[in-house]
Order: C-alpha cells, then structure tokens, then sequence
C-alpha cells in the first residue's frame, strides 16, 4: 500500500495544520511517506518511528535530507521526552497497533501542550474499493473466508478513530476524509500486492490452493472487466486533535 501512502501522505500534513519549523514525528512511518510529505513543508524537521529495521534501513537509505531522520521504535513505548514535537501523525497505522490506546497516550505525552495528534485509517468497509472487490469475490467463492475482511478490523468504523482521541481529552477532535483514486496500469498490476501477501486480503490470498487461487483471479479479472488501465476510488478517516 506504500504507493497509496505517498498520495494520502500530503492531505494528513495539510489537515494536521502542520507550519513552517514544526517538529513532527511520524509514528508507524514505514518507508517514509508520511515523513517526507511533513518535510516539504519550508523548515520542518521530522523524526520517523517504526518497528521494523528494515522499514527503517530503508527509509534511511531513499530519503537524503537532513531535516529527516528515521528510528527504530514502538508506537506504544517511544523514546522521546514530553512535547518534544508540535505535530504527531500516523498514516494507515493505528488500527494495525496492538495497543492504541497506549499508542496515543504515548503520542499525547510528546507533543506539547496546544500541538496537534493527527492520524488516519483506511474506511476499510466501504471506501477501499480494491479491497470490496477483492472480498465480494472471495466471499462468494469460499463464505467462510469473510471474518478476514479488513472492514472487521479495529478503529476503521464511522467516528471510531475520533471517539479513542475523544477518550484521551483531546479537544477540539475533528474528521476528514481523505479521498484518492487509485489507478492500475492492468489487472496484474491491481493483483500482484495481494500475491505479494500484503496485509489480511493478501495473507489470504497466498494461504489458498494453486486452483482455489486461480479461480479467485479468474473471478475477479471478470469482475474488473479490465484488459487495460482501470481506476478504483480509496477513502481514508482521518481525525486530529488538539492536545491541553
């Protein structure tokens, strides 16, 4: 989905309301989309948390300014003192975190006070459309396979990311969606994430049989109706608020 991060990455910065000489931190930054989006903003500096290395070696090693710099680290245990930052984002990440309560409450504790926390998720239920695609095929196909929809997962419902900073006593909690088309250059270009395993649509993907497999590509190449370049509409919930 990092293709998809790079063009929601500029909407976040912009509703965080992130200014010129902000210090921003990036928790859950992957490849550093999110990072390298704050950074255009004249003077910002930006540090990028995640727990993979090799999310952060690679980081490091594509994204050359100093006004960046990428670390290893837990959303729920950061290394940093309190208000160090003037802007907390994370983009597509919270619902993916173990704790996110802990998540934000470690979030809030470094941004000092009247600094903004901002993230987003993917509105998995019914603004992905690659992946309503993908699982109306896989649905009809095999039923048992729909407890593994993504629409199931954690703070991805209407008003669920703004009530966990409500929770928090953040104020002044506001939402956006945040809306993208999604092109493919060809149907293998829309099919090859899922063979690639990535995420809970591609983890299943890769668990099925050899025929079970090919039957769900024939399915949905039918159902895309593409021998060409195709576009899919993604929405994304996101909501800031303003720590006290």
């Amino acid at each position: 989905m990092g293709r998809w991060s790079r063009e929601l990455a500029p909407m976040l910065v912009e509703f965080a309301g992130t200014a010129p000489g902000d210090a921003v931190l990036d928790v859950g930054c992957g490849t550093g989309a999110l990072s390298v989006a704050a950074a255009a903003v004249s003077g910002v500096r930006v540090i990028g948390v995640d727990p993979s290395d090799d999310f952060v070696r690679f980081a490091t090693s594509h994204v050359r300014t100093g006004r960046i710099r990428f670390e290893v680290g837990q959303a729920s245990a950061l290394s940093f003192p309190d208000g160090q930052f003037d802007r907390t984002l994370s983009l597509l990440v919270l619902n993916f975190v173990p704790e996110p309560g802990a998540a934000v409450r470690e979030m809030i504790r470094v941004t000092r006070s009247g600094g903004v926390i901002a993230a987003a998720v993917w509105d998995y239920a019914s603004g992905m459309q690659m992946l309503r695609e993908f699982w109306h095929a896989a649905v009809e196909l095999d039923p048992a396979a729909a407890p593994r929809d993504e629409r199931h997962m954690p703070l991805c419902g209407d008003g669920e990311l703004a009530e966990l900073l409500k929770l928090h006593r953040l104020t002044n909690v506001e939402q956006r969606e945040l809306s993208i088309e999604m092109r493919f250059a060809s149907f293998d270009d829309y099919w090859q994430p899922f063979l690639a395993g990535q995420g809970p649509a591609g983890a299943y993907t890769i668990s099925l049989p050899d025929a079970a497999r090919n039957t769900l590509e024939g399915n949905l190449r039918q159902r895309l109706s593409s021998s060409g370049a195709f576009t899919l509409n993604g929405r994304a919930r996101a909501v800031r608020g303003v720590v006290t």
